[in-house]
């Protein structure tokens, strides 16, 4: 059966697979969720291509209090976790980066990975002060963590302390450098260490080693690198942190992180959905060496039978939004913030006399906030990832009408952190400073300074009236994509959406960059712009409908 890359809500800097067969047959896994929330979604599967939000590991600002309290870098939050299953149990353990902090590994457990509540608040173990940590359970009960490092290295953790007992050095890799995302499997009498190599870019590779004992002496696999695009032209590049597992019926799989364009677009950072996740069939015979074919944008394997009957609290990936927030509702699982939301409250769905709305309490910081902005001051900000090389977002904005005052804004916007992100909203603005007397505006503007080496001008900030004829009517705004590398930012009545405005036109290179991993989101926003008022501003109508997904050059998967 052929497949083509497998995508999750969450693009991540890894994701980690498990199949448990005494849950029915399901395969679990994981994405990094960095500076988003709820952090380290868990997603199941039957069939390996129909995949559901199972859970979110982090869901509760007890968790992690940090999440909300950290400071300004956008580069932090929750990294490479790995999801194992031992003892009917789930464990997730994972690196927590707060700079200037050092990093922190957390375990979390759960005895079912379907239900958030089921997750428990981290106890924290013994930290090398690095990233990458594997959880590896082996035959005689001890506990290993293993993890980045030249060599990678090991530790023997107690799980009732969190201490470390004992520390060895394990692998030093093939000589690509940058070993890091280790994993260890039991097979045939061996301890097998995959690894990843190269850097998170075009150098990006897998690579496996093997050994009687964890310790060592290491063998390295001879058809090494295990998986791996670099020094090709191919779509799909900067594979690797690998991660391998078995079904139901024998066959063995991989996942690995990928990046889609080819090495040119990769050389522009045009890549808006960040690091995605792709599926790739595995052979590993007894007693031998696992052999990986390399991920293409279609390939082929013995996939499970297509099932949807799976286990889970949310939405299927890669599905439509259709989202009308009503009247006792919740706001969807798949929807994320920046950072744990500091004030809940101002997001409420359908609040007396609004019904079928989502009301936005403006914050007082725009997107990038101000000098002095921390997170627990808030951002008004719920999100959704972009899922599809090809889409239509829009919501329905409510005009705010005689309460407005200068600098109240509703807005979509194209996301990829505080520092880069395009958006177009409405917003009220009086002819001179002082004014009371404001006038509703259409204003698109991107902000690209977290953006090293960006070649592009950023495009012109454009604010025009919004029509006349408009003043009595919801305002539909939307984003949408031309291509793989550019996005257009609209605005029409919503009563009358053919009578569209294109307001502005983006490079999607500003919401790419390797220096944040987590992939572009698209949602709305509320602000003041700096003023400390209450200002409630409402969407409705949420859509998000996925058109293309590009599998290669030239290729399009069009969605049916």
């Amino acid at each position: 059966m052929s497949l083509t890359p497998i995508q999750f809500s969450l693009d991540g800097i890894v994701t980690l697979l498990v199949f448990v067969a005494e849950r029915d047959n399901t395969f679990f896994c994981t994405t990094s969720s960095f500076l988003a929330y709820p952090g380290a979604p868990i997603y199941s599967s039957k069939d390996l291509i129909n995949w559901v939000l199972a859970s979110n590991v982090i869901n509760r600002p007890e968790q992690l209090p940090t999440l909300l309290t950290s400071n300004n870098v956008q580069g932090g939050g929750i990294f490479a976790s790995t999801l194992r299953y031992h003892n009917s149990t789930f464990y997730l353990i994972t690196t927590y980066i707060q700079d200037p902090l050092p990093p922190t590994f957390y375990i979390f457990t759960s005895r079912d990975a379907t239900n958030d509540s089921a997750w428990s608040t981290p106890f924290a173990i013994e930290t090398p002060y690095i990233i990458d940590p594997d959880i590896f359970f082996d035959d005689d009960g001890s506990v290993v963590v293993a993890y980045a490092g030249h060599p990678i290295k090991a530790q023997i953790i107690d799980m009732t302390t969190g201490n470390v007992t004992e520390t060895f050095d394990m692998w030093n890799g093939t000589g690509n450098g940058f070993t890091e995302g280790p994993h260890i499997y039991k097979k045939d009498g061996y301890y097998y260490l995959l690894i990843a190599e190269g850097g998170t870019e075009l150098g990006h590779s897998a690579a496996i080693a093997r050994s009687k004992s964890l310790r060592g002496p290491w063998q390295s696999s001879p058809s090494n690198p295990l998986v791996s695009n670099r020094r090709t032209n191919e779509y799909f590049q900067s594979v690797g942190h690998a991660d391998l597992f078995q079904d139901a019926s024998g066959n063995w799989w991989g996942v690995a992180l990928a990046v889609r364009g080819g090495p040119t677009l990769y050389n522009q950072t045009v890549f808006p959905m960040g690091r995605e996740t792709t599926l790739f069939p595995v052979t590993w015979p007894n007693g031998g060496w696992p052999i990986a074919s390399p991920v293409r944008g279609k390939m082929s394997g013995p996939l499970p039978l297509p099932s949807r009957n799976v286990s889970g609290e949310g939405s299927f990936a890669g599905e439509a939004d259709i989202v009308d927030f009503l009247p006792g509702s919740s706001i969807p699982k798949h929807f994320d913030f920046w950072r744990t939301p500091a004030k809940p409250n101002s997001f409420t769905i359908s609040s007396p006399g609004k019904p079928n709305t989502l009301r936005l309490t403006a914050s007082k910081a725009n997107l990038t906030g101000s000098a002095n902005f921390t997170a627990a001051d808030g951002l008004t900000l719920i999100m959704r990832r972009q899922a599809h090389t090809l889409f239509n977002f829009t919501i329905d904005v409510e005009l705010l009408g005689s309460t407005a005052q200068d600098g109240d804004e509703v807005g979509v916007t194209s996301f990829l952190d505080q520092y880069q992100y395009v958006d177009l909203g409405v917003v009220y603005l009086a002819k001179k400073k002082g004014d009371k007397n404001v006038s509703p505006y259409l204003r698109f503007r991107a902000t690209a300074f977290g953006k090293t080496n960006f070649t592009e001008a950023v495009p012109q900030t454009w604010t025009i009236p919004l029509p006349s004829d408009w003043s009595n009517d919801l305002v539909r705004l939307g984003i949408s994509t031309i291509n793989a590398t550019y996005f257009t930012f609209s605005a029409a009545p919503a009563a009358r959406s053919s009578v569209s405005i294109v307001v502005g036109t983006a490079n999607t290179t500003i919401v790419s960059g390797p220096g944040n991993a987590s992939g572009g989101l698209l949602g709305a926003y509320s602000t003041t712009n700096g003023a400390y008022r209450s200002v409630q501003g409402y969407i409705s109508r949420w859509r998000y409908t996925p058109v293309a997904q590009q599998i290669d050059y030239g290729t399009l998967v069009y969605m049916s």
